[in-house]
């Protein structure tokens, strides 16, 4: 059972962000002491500087050597089996888009399990659950926020129109101009007939090849134009700090746990100081756009709404199938659907921010959803302990 002390490490945990926020959202919205060019550099400082050091001071403190294949497993499926339904919907939908996709995958796979799910987790299942969920931020930093990073940034690369060099295109062209000259040369061959015209059979039957070949030269383009954008895309995912951040971090891992070392006093403490204000300085980002709103809901109440039932019902709902299909049982299955239930993360937002994808719900959703996750995942707790 949930005690009063295990309630007050809650709201310790959740106070000091939203204290972050309202000063944020008073600074812009009664004191101007901010102006939108300064807000724009606090959430890319928060971008660039403060969200990557968060990610390698968790990531380089997990163990790898020692992760629940399971848990793991059911978290990544969840995730994967989302992310493929969306692709499909936004592909063959016409309500679909990258847009949405990314919003929705966001917001029905990424929970805050750092801020809200240790203490809260922690207190209903016990202080050994604490490894499981470091598990879950860990696979959330390393691979999760750099899968997102790169749809954001295909995103950004699909609205710019990359083109393709002129000397690809030339390429593709001069593999395909022999053809069209060959058949011509070929297509010469006819019959003279009394009136003095050439007619031949060669010239019609050579006109479907001719086709086909630029047909085959058009989808040679193509197929250049999106291996191009793929490398684009990847080329600026692997340029962005976080993604630094997290394979250093998990390099560290590796070598700290494997020979038993420890980071230098000096190193850690340069670290911490930056990561210490992620968070919260990340809060303080969603305090400023919110203030930039003509309304609390940024939203709006419909889209609040759906996006709701995605973050506490549809992705429970998915964890629960994933856990139970990779064998999870008891406690462990417990835990996965409770974390799955927990208030959307920040990072997101931070992201949706910089791109400039549907910031208003990711902002609803961590401001109100942080407000309403409390007592979501407590009946979780109850109807699962029933």
């Amino acid at each position: 059972m949930i005690t009063a002390s295990a309630f007050y490490d809650v709201f310790t945990a959740m106070v000091p962000l939203y204290v972050a926020m309202f000063l944020a959202y008073g600074s812009v919205k009664w004191w101007r002491i901010f102006t939108t060019d300064q807000c724009s550099v606090i959430n890319r400082f928060v971008a660039i500087f403060a969200i990557p050091f968060l990610s390698l001071q968790i990531i380089s403190s997990i163990n790898p050597y020692q992760m629940n294949l399971k848990f793991i497993l059911a978290d990544t499926l969840q995730k994967l089996l989302i992310l493929f339904v969306l692709v499909l919907w936004g592909s063959f939908s016409s309500w679909g888009s990258l847009d949405w996709v990314i919003t929705l995958f966001s917001i029905s796979t990424l929970p805050n399990t750092l801020i809200i799910g240790i203490p809260l987790l922690r207190a209903m299942y016990g202080v050994e659950i604490n490894g499981l969920l470091v598990q879950i931020v860990v696979l959330q930093g390393l691979v999760w926020y750099t899968l997102l990073l790169f749809l954001f940034e295909l995103k950004a690369k699909i609205e710019m129109g990359p083109q393709i060099p002129v000397s690809m295109g030339s390429q593709v062209g001069s593999d395909v101009s022999p053809v069209h000259a060959q058949s011509s040369v070929v297509s010469c061959k006819g019959d003279l007939e009394g009136d003095g015209e050439m007619h031949s059979k060669e010239i019609e039957d050579e006109e479907a090849p001719s086709k086909d070949s630029e047909d085959e030269g058009e989808a040679t383009c193509s197929s250049v134009k999106m291996i191009h954008l793929f490398f684009l895309v990847l080329s600026k995912v692997i340029k962005n700090p976080n993604t630094y951040a997290s394979v250093l971090g998990l390099v560290w891992g590796l070598i700290a746990c494997r020979w038993n070392i420890h980071m230098p006093k000096i190193v850690q403490n340069s670290i911490s100081i930056l990561a210490d204000a992620g968070l919260g300085m990340a809060m303080f980002s969603l305090g400023l756009f919110m203030a930039s709103q003509n309304k609390i809901i940024a939203c709006g109440k419909r889209r609040a709404t759906l996006a709701m039932v995605v973050r506490f019902l549809l992705g429970p709902a998915v964890m629960a199938a994933c856990s139970l299909a990779v064998g999870l049982r008891g406690k462990l299955l417990h835990v996965a659907i409770v974390q799955a239930a927990l208030s959307q993360a920040i990072t997101p937002f931070v992201y949706a921010k910089e791109y400039n994808v549907y910031p208003d719900i990711l902002s609803t959703m961590v401001v109100f959803g942080m407000l309403v996750s409390l007592p979501i995942t407590l009946a979780y707790y109850v109807l699962l302990g029933i």
